[in-house]
């Protein structure tokens, strides 16, 4: 497809386009969706930019609070000091910086509070939170030991891996120890043991080559992917023994490459040849000799056992029943994917959403000239085989500017029952909400963006691009979304109801909440009895059209019925309404949802007293 500088109304990602294959030779899903572009007027279009004034365009949200990123942890010009990721325990959240780390307490989300700051160079900083426990991830040559700036000067003193924080007191958080990997930890996913509540394993994901052995013992460089002794071709894997965090040690690596090649590339040119920019590019490069020998992002699913791999030039489907030995189910590669980067699953474990992170994230890749299919969404379904088969792509429908460094990036689910909808963020193209519960006909719901910190080239940064900001992650926690901003800060934002998200609806997916959400370890939702969740398979049938006007009338008459009753006329009454739903199953449009409806109305009337 040949991108083009004007505004079409209508982009088709055409078959052609893409190669998928799986290590069996898998078909292509059968659809690619189209995509509906913006016009010149898009509101995201053309803000104003600025610092701490740039224009705002939002639709279906409302910004509740910017907290400002703490003085200590504050320098935007590069990377060096932006944050990055959020994890969340209780009432707090704990956002990542490549200088540290800070602990808000967001009792109050129109005011959060900073409880900490910890100093300490570790980039890139995610964090993960278990307890009273915060893992933090550093990779990259200039981390020390003992957090210090001016960078490693004796490599004995070099930190690479997993570090390991005591936040039992959040406004005095603890160092317990570091955990040296031969990678180091790009990022990292936190698994339980499945039988032993005392004990969670990390999965490393590590993009730098393998550590001398005179700088950590046991590490080496090699090239064959069946090699035991190469550090190379493994994910490093954490057991951390809750109870005693000091003892946390490597336990052994997950070697899941094995048996991958090179993936294919566009026109069968060499896959670094479509290379992203800065250390990934040597990665990429060897991955077209060797095919992936490191992820940039793993995402487990627990309550399925079940693990999705951005592995680069590979998307993976991993069993992790046994997380000290890991069976790979499937690969899939994609010529329109230079950088598999982050998923999401679906609630019911039947699709997965990859992300790919074209240009790395700090190049503007989501100007009008840029193809739809590249720095975006694709959605995978899981077929009953357990392999993967691909559907459409989803790019944020905006144009951006030179100025704004744009790609897809980390997000996770909200939970409203009945639909796959997951908010996520775009780095400088902000933060949207898509549907996708049709993988092909992914949809955009809402979304909120700034303009770009900067007006004009930025003097002396790389290809003149403007300052790196914007959403590193956004994450639905409780009721609310929380988005990282990388220069600014951290974003609290509200849904609010609209033509695609009902009052019910929200309601439904605020009855769900989480004591702890660390978005690489996805906990299985699971809504209660209530009102709002048989409201919001109605209003899911009336959406879709799915049975006549006065039968949908009929049924919320009953049920607001039963809401006006209670004890044992709330259950008749309810039981009524399910019995009226329930011959219509097979009749309708739409029987999945009528079968949910049914349900939840019979599991209403079990739980009124």
């Amino acid at each position: 497809m040949t991108p083009t500088p004007e505004y079409p109304s209508m982009r088709v990602l055409a078959l052609a386009s893409l190669t998928a294959l799986t290590v069996a030779a898998a078909p292509l899903g059968s659809s690619l969706a189209a995509q509906t572009y913006p016009s010149a007027t898009d509101p995201r279009n053309n803000l104003k930019p600025g610092l701490h004034d740039a224009g705002i365009a939002i639709q279906g949200m409302r910004l509740i609070a910017t907290a400002p990123k703490p003085a200590a942890l504050d320098s935007i010009r590069g990377l060096t000091f932006v944050n990055s990721d959020l994890a969340f325990r209780g009432n707090l959240v704990y956002q990542g910086n490549f200088a540290g780390f800070v602990i808000y307490d967001v009792s109050n989300p129109a005011r959060p509070q900073v409880l900490s700051t910890v100093e300490c160079i570790t980039s890139q900083g995610d964090p993960s939170v278990v307890g009273n426990l915060l893992f933090v991830s550093a990779e990259g040559a200039g981390n020390r030991n003992d957090c210090a700036k001016g960078g490693v000067q004796n490599p004995q003193d070099h930190m690479a891996g997993v570090r390991i924080y005591d936040v039992s007191n959040p406004r005095a958080p603890r160092f317990i120890k570091n955990v040296q990997t031969c990678k180091g930890s790009h990022t990292h996913t936190v698994i339980p043991h499945p039988t032993d509540r005392g004990v969670v394993y990390i999965y490393v994901s590590g993009n730098q080559g393998a550590r001398p052995a005179s700088e950590l013992a046991g590490c080496r460089n090699g090239s064959d992917p069946a090699d035991e002794s190469n550090s190379l071709y493994r994910l490093d894997v954490i057991k951390v023994p809750l109870a005693r965090p000091q003892d946390a040690e490597v336990v052994t690596g997950a070697r899941i490459f094995t048996g991958l090649g090179p993936a294919p590339a566009r026109g069968g040119r060499a896959r670094a040849a479509r290379a992203v920019t800065g250390a990934d590019s040597a990665e990429m490069a060897q991955m077209a000799m060797n095919g992936p020998r490191n992820c940039h992002d793993v995402t487990a699913y627990p309550a399925m056992n079940l693990l999705a791999g951005a592995c680069a030039s590979y998307g993976l489907l991993v069993d992790i029943s046994n997380p000290e030995r890991p069976v790979r189910l499937d690969a899939v590669a994609d010529t329109n994917f230079s950088l598999w980067h982050t998923a999401v699953f679906s609630n019911d474990g039947k699709k997965i959403v990859f992300t790919d992170e074209w240009g790395g994230g700090t190049s503007p890749n989501c100007q009008a000239m840029h193809p739809l299919e590249m720095g975006g969404n694709t959605t995978l379904v899981i077929g009953a085989d357990r392999k993967l088969t691909q559907h459409a792509y989803f790019k944020i429908p905006t144009a951006q500017g030179a100025q704004e460094n744009c790609v897809s990036h980390n997000g996770g689910l909200i939970p409203v029952p009945g639909r796959d909808i997951m908010v996520q963020g775009w780095y400088q193209g902000g933060v949207n909400i898509i549907d996708f519960t049709d993988p092909d006909k992914p949809v955009e719901i809402a979304y909120f963006d700034r303009g770009p910190v900067d007006d004009a080239p930025v003097e002396g940064q790389a290809r003149g691009r403007g300052t790196i900001a914007g959403s590193w992650g956004a994450y639905w926690y409780n009721g609310l979304i929380y988005s990282a901003e990388m220069a600014r800060g951290l974003d609290i934002l509200e849904v609010l109801p609209s033509e695609h998200l009902t009052a019910n609806e929200l309601a439904a997916a605020k009855l769900v909440t989480m004591e702890e959400y660390n978005p690489q370890s996805q906990p299985k939702l699971v809504w209660p009895a209530a009102f709002p969740v048989v409201r919001s398979y109605v209003d899911q049938l009336a959406r879709g059209n799915a049975l006549p006007a006065q039968l949908l009338g009929e049924i919320r008459n009953g049920i607001d019925g039963a809401e006006r009753a209670s004890g044992a006329q709330r259950r008749q009454q309810l039981v009524m309404v399910a019995n009226m739903v329930q011959p219509l199953v097979q009749r309708s449009r739409d029987p999945e949802r009528l079968r949910l409806l049914n349900q939840a109305l019979r599991d209403l009337a079990g739980a009124t007293r």
